[in-house]
């Protein structure tokens, strides 16, 4: 089978990828080695978050908000998407320190889209919040969206364009021939002039079959959701210092998360939760909302995902061979960078040009520097 551009992994990062490829033109093929989803992308708390971003991804954050906004209408499909304000509560005068620090750096950036509030709009905003915090800070623009719906609908938006979608399908071997990539699927063998590595937790073994060395690993962050309850917090949730993430949805089942990690086998494509860890969440949102101590657990899961030692992910050209380009590594918080990196990809594969600084997501950037 032979394309234009050979896109290795079928998450959103992936799906956008083709989606915005395919739109300009370009015959565009994605493999998958699970089915479209199946992972970090499809299995995450669907957190559209801009608040508490690294300096380095804020500007890529920004842009990628602007396009959730319009994302159903620009996709025609469904994404889940809620503009419900993201609230990162402080429990005590060290949290409002931390604020105040971040809230100045952040102004010094140029950027103002974080806003530190007080203990009476706190309790304005979340009235069922433990009367002890403080404050914190908040971001008018975040919310939230379904995970695998919005991957879904930027899989449809790339057929609908062309693209082809193969599922089920290992990419067990890659080698550059000539002008082309060659890749040895399962089932089937690729040709294409370019290659895309959106692999995931997987991105670090096509890397390495492309020539770039990278120190990825990867965890097995969980959540769980629980049964309906009645509507007592609009906003997400999270916390300055302490391991809590949560959001109702509308039809008031809570999805708790906060970073918990269970057990990833890799090898054999399986996760395992860790119930004292997921105790220990439930107490954290249980002393954040006593109203959660009347809470029922109707389930409980953990995806794999990947990660890097600075936990910023890899954007942008390999450094080893031409005609390769990467996007993997998130750790846990790519999920809302998805239409964005899905649009710088395609314009590094058409034009090599990209309006954003990607020098902090460089490949190499972990490399031994000789002096």
């Amino acid at each position: 089978m032979k394309a234009d551009v050979l896109i290795i992994g079928g998450g959103i990062q992936g799906c956008a990828t083709a989606y915005h490829l395919a739109r300009k033109g370009a015959s565009v093929i994605v493999v998958e080695k699970d089915y479209s989803g199946r992972h970090a992308s499809g299995v995450n708390a669907g957190g559209v978050r801009l608040l508490g971003r690294d300096m380095a991804e804020v500007p890529l954050s920004k842009a990628s908000m602007a396009m959730w906004q319009t994302l159903d209408e620009e996709l025609g499909h469904d994404t889940g998407f809620r503009r419900q304000t993201l609230v990162n509560i402080a429990v005590d005068e060290m949290d409002l320190a931390t604020v105040q620090a971040r809230e100045a750096k952040m102004h010094d950036a140029g950027f103002t889209h974080e806003r530190i509030i007080d203990q009476v709009e706190l309790r304005e905003r979340l009235p069922h919040v433990n009367p002890n915090c403080v404050g914190g800070m908040i971001s008018e623009l975040d919310g939230y969206a379904i995970p695998f719906k919005a991957t879904s609908a930027f899989r449809l938006a790339a057929e609908n364009y062309g693209a082809q979608v193969i599922e089920g399908e290992e990419v067990m071997g890659l080698r550059r021939v000539g002008d082309a990539w060659l890749a040895q699927g399962a089932r089937h063998r690729y040709e294409a002039e370019t290659v895309v590595n959106c692999a995931g937790a997987w991105a670090d073994k096509i890397a390495l079959m492309i020539g770039d060395n990278v120190p990825l690993s990867h965890a097995a962050p969980m959540l769980m959701i629980t049964a309906r309850m009645p509507h007592f917090a609009k906003p997400v949730v999270g916390a300055i210092s302490r391991q809590l993430s949560f959001k109702q949805f509308e039809n008031g089942t809570v999805l708790i998360g906060g970073g918990a990690k269970g057990f990833a086998d890799r090898a054999n494509n399986r996760t395992r939760l860790d119930y004292a860890k997921l105790a220990a969440a439930c107490r954290t949102t249980a002393e954040f909302f006593p109203i959660m101590r009347k809470a029922s657990i109707n389930r409980m899961w953990a995806g794999l995902e990947a990660y890097l030692p600075d936990n910023l992910p890899v954007i942008g050209t390999a450094v080893n061979a031409p005609r390769a380009f990467h996007a993997f590594g998130f750790s846990a918080h790519g999920f809302q960078m998805g239409p964005v990196v899905g649009q710088i990809l395609a314009d590094l594969v058409m034009g090599g040009q990209c309006q954003f600084n990607l020098s902090p997501f460089r490949i190499d950037r972990f490399d031994r520097k000789v002096l």
